[in-house]
């Protein structure tokens, strides 16, 4: 059975394919750009129906519209839009009165542990730091957890943990800057990297972190 992240996208999967995942789910107030919760969540889709599990004991029974593709009915018979704008990291679906946006990782539900950087490791991870970031909205600067995998020339890869609970990856190329599941900036300023996705995030990478010491 393909998990259900790639069955929602995959034109390989059939009307007979049933999955479930358990996924962290952001609840946004319509209208609002601010999530009023988040907390885990259970997915579950079969034959095109979609049930979503809130560990709060919520609900959400979704019917598939089967003239429109990415509509449905909730259980109480309002329209609901999915929206795909996650990309691989999840899903959105827009009800009357909230959008619950569905993400597939849930790190950022993990709890506080010993380690700042978490869930990065030195087990996994040549280094692990924790980065100047901002949200999209933020006015103010935060901290990223982040994990460092090092390469010969002084190239390297940042896996990051973005403030949406998004983990992600900045290629650092000896003739070029990329990342995975999103377009991005980056200058160079002094010794340290700025990083400017799509939507607005910022990223701070000093380049020692990079290359190490």
């Amino acid at each position: 059975m393909l998990p259900v992240a790639a069955c929602l996208f995959a034109l390989a999967c059939t009307q007979s394919h049933a999955d479930s995942v358990e996924a962290r789910c952001d609840i946004y107030p319509a209208g609002d750009d601010h999530a009023s919760r988040m907390l885990a969540c259970r997915f579950s889709q079969r034959q095109g129906y979609v049930t979503i599990t809130r560990e709060d004991g919520v609900v959400y029974d979704l019917v598939p519209d089967p003239q429109r593709a990415g509509r449905y009915t909730d259980q109480d018979g309002q329209p609901v839009v999915r929206d795909d704008d996650l990309g691989d990291q999840g899903l959105i679906f827009r009800l009357a009165g909230e959008s619950v946006y569905v993400y597939w990782s849930t790190a950022a539900l993990q709890p506080t542990t010993d380690n700042p950087t978490a869930p990065f490791s030195t087990d996994d991870y040549d280094a692990t730091t924790l980065l100047r970031c901002r949200g999209a909205q933020a006015a103010d600067f935060g901290q990223c957890p982040a994990g460092i995998l090092r390469m010969d020339g002084g190239e390297g890869s940042v896996v990051v943990l973005s403030p949406a609970g998004e983990q992600f990856t900045i290629n650092f190329m000896r003739d070029y800057v990329n990342a995975t599941n999103r377009e991005v900036e980056a200058t160079l300023q002094g010794d340290t990297w700025t990083i400017t996705t799509g939507s607005g995030e910022v990223y701070e990478v000093p380049v020692a972190a990079i290359e190490g010491g």
